[in-house]
């Protein structure tokens, strides 16, 4: 009985020996990881040219070096440089193929414009021109004009850039407008005292957050403010504040421009020039803060649908080259740019990729500035 026990005991303590030899882990032993989720996209960003850069990316957090890879690029034409020069990229809710837009300049007959692109065959459904409003600085070389915009089921709601800034609500049938909502009437009177307004609709249409950069002596302080609306009032033509919020970056570097909020609305990407800013929605508290590498100047920051990551649109540099594509030493030009940020890492990942120059090189304009900005895209499952 003693022996059996004993050859027992033996068999255990070899099991557990070899347990252990294959089981415990140092400094020096490969962990296997699970692969984290990749995703196919095409993004529509905006461009200075009267154009949406069109652009098919894989975006792969696996790969810590080059996390987006552009594998097609085109571009959707909604005018020229001089007619329909755009920071508005904003896709229809109700249709993935229609894309809202609006214009960032006055065209040569002084005229500002909204309208809506079919995406499946590129052609402008509808452009609507409009006489600048007299309180706005829409005239003559007076900048900008439209940038930011939102949407609710039934209603496009461009914001006005300049000063003085406003909401506009057009009807998304036939683009009339419907209300135009200045900031003045939520304690922005002096049209002075603040630089570029922008805004965005929640995904629950509940609400819609404008953001204005503060001036002190005519210049940007830092300081940009936040306000939380009611989207169904706002809708109807009334301001209703919900909260507000003023954060502080560094003068003159930190502006803010579009933003998003997440798809189950708990927070809110704000891009804010040299670095990119994630708040707490309800709160309006900030999350996190990252600066944006080389210089750049981040101008959008939209999450992937599982919120887990967002891409960054990001004005960059690059080296210029001829009308034969070939390198002209010592010159440089603007770039527009991706880049990912990681939600859960809290960080920006990788190497940025071009969604501009590609086309611009082929066309032999790679010696001329690439000026992108907001941006949206349709996910593929």
């Amino acid at each position: 009985m003693q022996k059996r026990f004993l050859a027992v005991l033996g068999v255990m303590v070899m099991a557990f020996a070899g347990y252990l030899a294959f089981s415990v882990i140092d400094a020096k032993t490969p962990v296997a990881t699970a692969a984290k989720k990749t995703y196919s996209s095409v993004i529509y960003v905006a461009g200075m040219g009267g154009h949406f850069a069109k652009a098919d990316v894989t975006i792969d957090p696996n790969n810590a070096e080059d996390p987006i890879k552009v594998t097609a690029l085109d571009k959707i034409d909604i005018g020229t440089k001089a007619t329909h020069a755009t920071h508005d990229a904003r896709i229809d809710v109700n249709d993935r193929n229609v894309m809202f837009w609006s214009t960032y300049k006055l065209d040569p007959d002084g005229k500002q414009h909204v309208g809506k692109t079919d995406l499946k065959t590129g052609a402008v459904i509808k452009d609507v021109a409009m006489d600048p409003d007299k309180r706005a600085t829409g005239g003559e070389k007076k900048m900008p004009l439209y940038c930011a915009s939102g949407q609710t089921k039934s209603s496009f709601l461009p914001v006005f850039m300049g000063a003085e800034g406003y909401v506009d609500v057009f009807d998304k049938k036939d683009l009339k407008l419907k209300h135009r909502m200045f900031v003045s009437d939520i304690g922005y009177k002096d049209p002075d005292s603040y630089l570029f307004v922008h805004g965005i609709n929640s995904n629950d249409m509940k609400k819609f957050v404008v953001v204005l950069n503060q001036k002190s002596e005519g210049k940007p302080n830092g300081k940009v403010d936040f306000v939380m609306v009611d989207l169904p009032a706002l809708e109807k033509g009334t301001w209703k504040v919900l909260a507000r919020a003023t954060h502080t970056g560094e003068p003159k570097k930190t502006l803010t421009f579009r933003q998003y909020f997440t798809s189950d609305d708990k927070y809110l990407y704000q891009s804010a020039g040299d670095r990119v800013w994630l708040l707490d929605a309800k709160t309006l508290k900030l999350v996190d803060e990252k600066m944006i590498p080389n210089s750049g100047e981040v101008h959008d920051a939209m999450p992937t649908p599982d919120d887990k990551y967002a891409v960054l649109t990001v004005r960059s540099t690059a080296e210029a080259c001829d009308v034969e594509g070939k390198p002209i030493p010592g010159k440089t030009i603007m770039d527009g740019v991706v880049m990912l940020y990681d939600a859960g890492e809290k960080k920006i990942v990788g190497k940025s990729v071009s969604v501009c120059f590609a086309c611009h090189k082929e066309m032999g304009l790679g010696d001329k500035p690439a000026t992108l900005c907001g941006l949206d895209a349709n996910y593929r499952k």
